[in-house]
């Protein structure tokens, strides 16, 4: 009896931190393993023991380079893990440089928290992994290439199929024997969109038994892409006439790049003309040039702009690149007529947040955000209105305009999900629904049962499941994730937010309340 194992270690009923671990006969595998992302209670996961003996993991699927799939991969190194993580090369070569960057901004943000600690006589904390540890682990990665089955292990086989999310990104199909029949697991990674630009369509997979399938906009619809287009050159132009800068925090992977293309298409039809475009984030300008290096990823109408235009589709004129500290500084010294671009795209960390700060409360400015904030992020905090943010322990007014353009996220939403399962000739027997905040995913899982009547399962964090052929599945308490602490940023946010309003005994109030809450956990 051959059957297979999944637990779910990361991502489930939370958008971030990736990680499934698969066990079949007597081989244990990893898909993805990356780093959670959000509020303080939920990264607090990043600096657990793994719920696993890293030692005895036999190798790494890794469906993207996005941190919150790849992230704690150095970290699985460093506790003992030294098999082959498999990606493809577009996804390779962003690990080479994602890595080492996260590694690099983990040692800088400890080092600024110790300095706080030393002063005040608290205990000092110890990055997840340095720079170095990140270079050490990439050294590992195996690149496979799109749509070649190859065999990790005895009686697994593997096919990465073009996600069309992010360079390199994939849909994973895998392929073993239960009971002297063959079966196939699909794992969506993340699903990219229909009709965008720079990357290909997401491959329509028409079989499997099972899936598990990313549902990040499960409850949401995209607005239209050139309805968003228009909206940015408008926002673009109104800006720089009241005479502020428009600040864009992006990812520096995909986002940036997805933005330099459609400034550049904007350019070219004579919607903008502007006249300083800084990209600030030295992980994002080679990005670009993996990018630039990898058009073999590229859809048809990039590869046609690339041939009309002689060169990268990322490089337009009066763009500028910040590499130094010193440059990135130097841009908060301008007060009109500059487009920055900078990472994080949820403006957790990074010079991003020195931007915001320098623009964030002036009324001439505007902020466009142009992919997903997760809870417990500023760049969530700033969308859903807040009118005063710390930021680096300052309090900023928020008077600069804010714009959310969704349509530029590179996941499928609900309709795109929806056209995607209708790709499979049958649909499969259970769907596992992860990547969502727990509301979202609820809601498309309604949706899968009254649509196609199917098994649509929401996993907890740390449940398992064993799968065997149509017979009802068991779930397994692998791992039950350790009880958190009180999350007080959560806290100090709704103090934020209510404390202009509060007299001082309601304040006394909420401080009960918050006592209460950490008690019953």
């Amino acid at each position: 009896m051959a059957k297979i194992k999944i637990s779910f270690l990361g991502a489930a009923r939370v958008v971030t931190g990736s990680c499934y671990l698969l066990e079949h006969q007597q081989t244990k595998f990893l898909i993805d393993c990356g780093m959670f992302q959000g509020s303080k209670s939920l990264e607090e996961h990043n600096y657990r023991e793994f719920p696993f003996n890293p030692g005895e993991i036999d190798f790494v699927l890794l469906t993207h380079a996005h941190i919150d799939h790849s992230g704690l991969l150095p970290k699985l190194y460093k506790s003992g893990f030294s098999g082959p993580t498999y990606g493809t090369s577009g996804t390779v070569e962003l690990c080479k440089i994602m890595l080492p960057d996260s590694g690099y901004i983990q040692e800088s943000e400890v080092e600024r928290k110790n300095k706080k600690a030393r002063r005040s006589g608290g205990k000092e904390l110890t990055p997840i992994y340095t720079a170095q540890d990140a270079e050490a682990c990439v050294r590992f990665f195996e690149k496979r290439p799109y749509n070649l089955e190859f065999e990790p292990a005895p009686g697994i086989k593997i096919t990465f199929r073009d996600a069309g999310h992010i360079l390199g990104s994939s849909i994973l199909e895998l392929v073993y024997e239960e009971n002297e029949q063959v079966k196939k697991m699909v794992l969506s990674g993340d699903l990219g969109r229909s009709n965008q630009p720079i990357l290909n369509d997401p491959y329509i997979v028409q079989e499997a038994n099972y899936l598990v399938l990313e549902t990040t906009y499960g409850d949401r619809f995209h607005d239209d892409p050139i309805d968003n287009d228009e909206r940015m050159a408008q926002a673009i132009n109104e800006t720089f006439q009241r005479g502020g800068n428009v600040i864009i925090p992006a990812f520096a992977v995909d986002r940036t790049q997805d933005l330099l293309y459609t400034l550049n298409r904007l350019m070219d039809d004579g919607k903008i003309n502007p006249q300083s475009i800084y990209v600030d984030s030295p992980l994002a300008i080679a990005a670009t040039e993996i990018f630039c290096k990898h058009p073999q990823y590229f859809d048809e109408e990039t590869k046609e702009f690339m041939e009309e235009r002689q060169g990268c589709p990322f490089h337009l004129k009066n763009l500028n690149y910040s590499h130094t500290a010193e440059e990135s500084m130097a841009l908060n010294k301008i007060k009109s007529g500059a487009l920055i671009i900078s990472a994080s795209g949820m403006a957790e960390a990074g010079r991003i947040k020195h931007h915001l700060k320098h623009n964030l409360w002036r009324r001439e400015c505007t902020v466009i955000f142009v992919g997903y904030q997760a809870e417990g992020t500023l760049g969530r905090r700033i969308v859903d209105g807040a009118k005063k943010v710390k930021i680096h322990g300052e309090e900023v007014v928020v008077k600069a305009r804010i714009l959310m353009l969704e349509g530029y996220s590179a996941h499928a939403d609900q309709k795109e999900l929806v056209h995607w399962l209708n790709g499979f000739k049958k649909i499969p027997e259970y769907i596992f629904l992860t990547h969502g905040e727990e509301k979202g995913t609820e809601h498309f899982a309604q949706i899968l049962k009254e649509k196609y009547q199917a098994q649509a399962i929401v996993p907890s964090m740390g449940e398992g499941y064993e799968l065997e052929g149509k017979e009802p599945m068991t779930s397994v308490c692998g791992w039950e994730p350790k009880p958190l602490e009180y999350p007080n940023d959560v806290y100090d946010q709704i103090m934020e937010l209510l404390q202009p309003m509060l007299r001082s005994e309601l304040t006394s109030k909420l401080s009960q309340i918050r006592d209460y809450i950490k008690k019953i956990g």
